[in-house]
């Protein structure tokens, strides 16, 4: 037992030194193959507890809430709640949030020092430096250093080096399990770009090529879609400046939002969704865009692989069959994959922190996470899942969703800034995205936007 004890210590202690790591998430290309089963079995159920004393039993009788951002992931997690139930007697009631109201509900509870759910669901690229800072979900390392908490087989090693860098806090505190880790590239019809014998863009000239030649309002079919609501739009910009090498503020706080590469990329952004995108476009989220990309009505969309699910759900998708997974073409300088990611925390104002905490356990064990990937809903950050070399058998997924998987982990780079106040960031620049769409100059658009919001940056640093 004692050797076990110090065992999780010492990995505890490597896992922290990758904070500053962030850039290995390119995972998808460097995991070293690891088995895991060809298609995802039912979770064990231990009749009696393990010989070590951990025991999934422990807290049964009790009942948690769980909070989560609306998902194709979190449809898979939720289909299958009766395995947990079974397994550790513990009852579970879940929600599912679009994600603006969703990240406003989790704020506003955790401000008010009391939360209605046990259990949360984030994006680190919107809240970790926030819920962080002010302590808002449980440090797990104890947890998970304790064999009377965590099994053996959940095995946090196998969990990428980025993704737990992700995890991770400024002081070192893990405070969530991760659960997904999202790339973005870009989905094509084939049917319509083999219709005009237009072969997949290799670069932002050709898909804007390709955008103009495939726009035909009068059949219904627009060239590109991407996000262009407030807010949620910003994630399309910042993707788009990769290809200029470029991020808006980088980590020492320099901004570049107004710099040459990313007037370009608004301006190539103005040019797809205002010449070339569905009417009113500004006021498309990615569930809009997904909508139209399956009724057949967009030649390209731009957004995360985790949407591709429906898309080849002959129920839900006219274009099944049809639907193409391309690693995004190349910039002008640069070939890039905005990264997002997740993770499932403990509210720290639960009362019901252990029963919560074996929830998190079994929503990333190795069984969902390759279930997961199977289905198209994200991109686990389990290696084991991963690097499976079966993990297509039994998917629904085409062959070429997993080559788009593997191609853009190579080029993976952080989506968004680390930042505190990444909604204010989002909101302001998000009305100048949107001011764009509309025609607006974009040089001039991005100049009022910096100026309005490098206050708000620098007095949250100074507070931080």
């Amino acid at each position: 037992m004692a050797t076990r004890s110090v065992s999780r210590r010492e990995f505890l202690k490597r896992s922290v030194t990758l904070g500053a790591g962030l850039a290995s998430i390119q995972m998808v290309a460097a995991c070293m193959p690891v088995q895991a089963p060809q298609t995802a079995p039912a979770a064990p159920m231990p009749a009696e507890p393990v010989a070590d004393g951990f025991d999934w039993q422990r807290f049964r009788g009790e009942k948690i809430e769980v909070t989560f951002t609306l998902g194709n992931l979190v449809d898979i997690l939720m289909a299958h709640h009766n395995e947990f139930e079974e397994l550790t007697g513990i009852t579970v009631g879940a929600e599912q949030i679009p994600e603006q109201q969703a990240r406003q509900k989790q704020v506003i509870e955790f401000n008010s020092g009391a939360t209605s759910f046990d259990v949360c669901h984030y994006s680190y690229h919107v809240h970790k430096r926030l819920f962080a800072k002010n302590h808002w979900t449980q440090d797990l390392r104890e947890y998970l250093e304790d064999p009377n908490m965590t099994p053996d087989d959940f095995d946090w090693d196998d969990f990428s080096p980025g993704a737990k860098a992700y995890a991770i806090d400024t002081e070192g505190r893990i405070c969530s399990i991760p659960i997904k880790v999202d790339l973005w590239m870009l989905y094509w019809n084939k049917g319509l770009f083999e219709a005009k014998g237009i072969d997949y863009p290799a670069t932002y000239d050709e898909m804007l090529s390709a955008a103009a030649s495939l726009h035909d309002p009068t059949n219904n079919v627009v060239g590109y879609l991407a996000r262009g609501l407030k807010n949620a739009n910003v994630p399309v910009w910042t993707h788009l400046m990769q290809g200029w090498g470029a991020v808006p503020i980088a980590p020492d706080g320099t901004f570049h939002t107004e710099s040459p590469e990313a007037i370009e990329a608004a301006t190539l952004y103005q040019s797809l969704l205002k010449d070339y995108s569905a009417a009113g476009a500004s006021g498309f989220n990615w569930n809009e865009c997904q909508s139209a990309f399956a009724l057949g009505q967009a030649a390209m969309w731009q957004d995360g692989i985790g949407f591709a699910t429906p898309l080849e759900d002959p129920t839900k998708s006219q274009i099944h069959g049809q639907v193409g997974y391309g690693v995004f073409p190349a910039g002008p300088v640069a070939r890039g994959s905005a990264m997002f990611g997740d993770g499932i925390g403990v509210s720290s104002f639960s009362e019901k922190k252990g029963a919560a905490y074996y929830y998190c356990l079994w929503a990333t064990n190795k069984v969902n996470q390759l279930r997961v990937l199977q289905a198209g809903a994200a991109v686990p950050p389990r290696l084991s899942a991963l690097s499976n070399p079966d993990r297509a058998e039994g998917s629904t997924m085409p062959a070429e969703y997993f080559d788009c998987l593997e191609g853009s982990g190579q080029i993976l780079r952080a989506g968004l800034p680390e930042i505190i106040p990444v909604t204010e960031f989002r909101d302001i620049f998000g009305i100048a995205l949107t001011n764009i769409i509309g025609g607006a100059d974009p040089a001039m658009e991005l100049q009022k936007a910096t100026a309005e919001f490098m206050p708000i940056y620098e007095r949250s640093e100074a507070e931080s």
